[in-house]
C-alpha cells in the first residue's frame, strides 16, 4: 500500500510537471494564461494511468486518441517520433483541442505514452476561433489532423504541419502561434519522457509497469465500493433522468446498479432515448460522453486516487448509434464538446439524485479580427455550481467538464487592445433557493474599441438549471448587446456570430446553480 501511494503521486507528479513545462513555453493566452490544456500518462495499450488535475473533458477522452494511434500506426511507431491528432472520429473532442502524443520505448519495446491536449485559439473553419455556432459539417469547423507526424527522428516537421494547417477551403489562422504552441506541447511530452524514464531507471521497468496495473485495480475496487453503497444490501438500484438543450434536444439516461454472478457491484449506464444527431454543432463524439461518465463517477470516490481507466472497469456504457452522443462521421461537434458534455453531466447527477444542476454551460466567448488577421481569443465564463446535501453551491466557478482559469483583465487588455473589460462581478441571487442554495453566476461586460467578429456558444438560456430533492432551479443565463449609442440592450440568443464595431457592448450573465432540498419552515 505504501508503494502504491508513492506511485500514485509519482505518476500524477509527472503529468503535473508536463503541464508546468507547457505553461512556461506556450505563447497563446489560451494555454499560457487560461490553462486550457491537460497532460496525462498512458500504458502500452493506451489506457489512462494518471493525470494532473486539468480539464475533465480532455482527460476522459484522450485515451481514445492514444488507442486510435495504436490501431492505425502500431507497426510504424518508432523512438524519436511525436504524433498530433484532433480528429473526432479518432478520439478527439472538437477540432481546436489538439492532442500531441509521444510514444516511449524501453530497450526497443513500446512501453508507455505521454500526451497533452490543448485548446488552440484557432484551427481554421468559417469563423475566427474555429467554433462557428451554425456549422453543419466538420469541414466548416477547421482543419482535421489525424495521427499526423509532428516530430520524426527528433526533428520538428514544420513544413509538413504548415502545409496541413494551410489546406483549403478554410485554413488555420495565425499559424505561427499554432506552431509555437505545438512546439510547447512537444516540450511537455519530452519532459514526461525524461521523468518516466528516470522512474524506470530507479525502480525498474517491470515494477513501474506493475504499479500502473495495481493503480487501475485499486481504482476499480474503489468504484465497486461506491456502487455497493447504492445497493445497500438490495439486489439492484435504478435511476433515470432526462434534460434538454435549449433547442429541445433530449438527453436521457437510465442507470442500473446490480451485482454480477460473482457478487461484484456493476453499473449499466444507458443513454437510449437521447435525441438524434444535431443538424448543427452540438453533437458530442462518444469519447466526450465517456469522459463525462468517468468524471461523474470519479467524483463519487472519496479516496484520493488519480483519475484512470480502472474507474470505468465496473461500468458499462451504452450509447445509441446515430444519436446526439454518437453522431455520424464528419458531423459538426464544436459545441458538443463544450455544451452537450455539460448537459450529460447534469443528466447523470440528476439520475443519481445527489447534486442539483450546475450552470450547465461553458458560456464560450470568442473573437477575432473580421478579416481573420492577427490573434484570436477564446474563453469560457464561470457560473454557479449546484448545491448538494449539506453544502451550498459555489459561486462564480468553472464547473464540471471545464476546469480552466479566466484571463486576468490586465492580460486580456494588454494582449487584445480591441476589447476592454468593463464589469466582472457575481450575479447576486441567481442561485436556486433551497435548504442549501445554488451558487451564483457572474456578469461579464465587454466594451469593443475596434471592429471584431464575435462568437457566442452558450446554453441554459431557455431551460433553467434544475434543483434537486425539492430545491429551486437556478436562474437562466442572458446575453445582452448594446450597439454604440443605444440606451437599452437587445436580448441575444444563446448562440450567435456577428460583427461588432467600436463602441458596442456585450454583457454575458451566466446561470446560477440549482438549490438542494426544500427549506424547512423551522429553518
Amino acid at each position: 500500500p505504501t508503494l502504491l501511494e508513492l506511485f500514485n503521486h509519482r505518476f500524477s507528479g509527472i503529468a503535473a510537471r508536463m503541464g508546468e513545462t507547457l505553461v512556461r513555453t506556450a505563447h497563446s493566452v489560451n494555454i499560457k494564461e487560461r490553462l486550457d490544456f491537460s497532460c496525462a500518462l498512458f500504458d502500452e495499450k493506451g489506457q489512462l494511468v494518471a493525470n494532473a488535475p486539468h480539464v475533465p473533458v480532455h482527460l476522459g477522452a484522450m485515451g481514445a486518441t492514444v488507442c486510435a494511434l495504436l490501431n492505425s500506426r502500431s507497426k510504424s511507431l518508432k523512438p524519436g517520433q511525436v504524433y498530433v491528432s484532433n480528429d473526432p472520429s479518432q478520439g478527439g473532442s472538437h477540432l481546436p483541442d489538439i492532442t500531441v502524443i509521444t510514444p516511449i520505448f524501453r530497450n526497443g519495446i513500446l512501453r508507455f505514452f505521454v500526451a497533452s491536449r490543448g485548446h488552440h485559439a484557432d484551427i481554421g473553419g468559417i469563423s475566427p476561433g474555429s467554433m462557428p455556432p451554425f456549422a453543419k459539417t466538420l469541414l466548416e469547423e477547421g482543419i482535421v489532423l489525424s495521427n499526423a507526424l509532428l516530430v520524426n527522428k527528433g526533428e520538428f516537421c514544420q513544413e509538413q504541419i504548415v502545409k496541413a494547417l494551410s489546406r483549403p477551403p478554410y485554413p488555420a489562422r495565425n499559424i505561427p502561434e499554432r506552431l509555437s504552441d505545438l512546439r510547447s506541447m512537444v516540450a511537455a511530452g519530452e519532459r514526461g519522457v525524461q521523468e518516466l524514464t528516470a522512474l524506470c531507471e530507479k525502480y525498474g521497468d517491470d515494477v513501474v509497469i506493475s504499479y500502473m496495473g495495481y493503480m487501475r485495480a485499486n481504482a476499480s475496487h474503489a468504484m465497486e465500493a461506491v456502487l455497493a453503497k447504492f445497493l445497500d444490501n438490495k439486489p439492484s438500484w435504478k435511476g433515470n433522468f432526462a434534460d434538454y438543450l435549449d433547442g429541445g434536444e433530449k438527453i436521457a439516461v437510465d442507470i442500473k446498479i446490480f451485482r454480477t454472478k460473482s457478487g461484484v457491484p456493476h453499473a449499466d449506464i444507458d443513454f437510449t432515448g437521447t435525441a438524434p444527431p444535431h443538424n448543427g454543432n452540438l453533437n458530442a463524439p462518444t469519447a466526450i460522453c465517456r469522459a463525462a461518465v468517468l468524471y461523474v463517477f470519479r467524483t463519487l470516490i472519496s479516496q484520493n486516487i488519480p483519475l484512470n481507466d480502472g474507474c470505468l472497469q465496473p461500468i458499462t456504457i451504452k450509447i445509441p448509434p446515430n444519436s446526439l452522443l454518437n453522431p455520424p462521421a464528419n458531423s459538426a461537434v464544436s459545441g458538443g464538446n463544450v455544451e452537450t458534455s455539460q448537459r450529460v453531466v447534469d443528466v447523470l447527477y440528476g439520475a443519481l439524485g445527489m447534486v442539483a444542476a450546475s450552470q450547465g454551460t461553458m458560456n464560450n466567448f470568442l473573437f477575432g479580427n473580421i478579416d481573420g488577421s492577427g490573434a484570436q481569443y477564446y474563453e469560457t465564463i464561470a457560473g454557479g455550481s449546484g448545491a448538494i446535501e449539506g453544502q451550498n453551491g459555489a459561486c462564480g466557478v468553472q464547473v464540471h467538464m471545464t476546469n480552466t482559469r479566466m484571463t486576468d483583465p490586465e492580460v486580456l487588455e494588454q494582449r487584445f487592445s480591441q476589447i476592454r473589460l468593463e464589469r466582472f462581478s457575481l450575479r447576486k441571487g441567481s442561485g436556486g433557493k433551497g435548504k442549501w442554495r445554488g451558487g451564483d453566476g457572474v456578469v461579464r461586460t465587454f466594451y469593443f474599441t475596434a471592429p471584431l467578429t464575435i462568437t457566442l456558444l452558450s446554453q441554459r438560456r431557455k431551460y433553467q438549471p434544475y434543483g434537486c430533492q425539492g430545491g429551486q432551479p437556478g436562474k437562466k443565463g442572458e446575453n445582452l448587446f448594446w450597439s454604440s449609442g443605444d440606451k437599452k440592450p437587445k436580448l441575444l440568443g444563446g448562440s450567435l456570430q456577428k460583427n461588432v464595431k467600436a463602441g458596442d457592448r456585450l454583457e454575458i450573465k451566466t446561470p446560477g446553480g440549482g438549490g438542494f432540498a426544500a427549506r424547512d419552515i423551522s429553518d
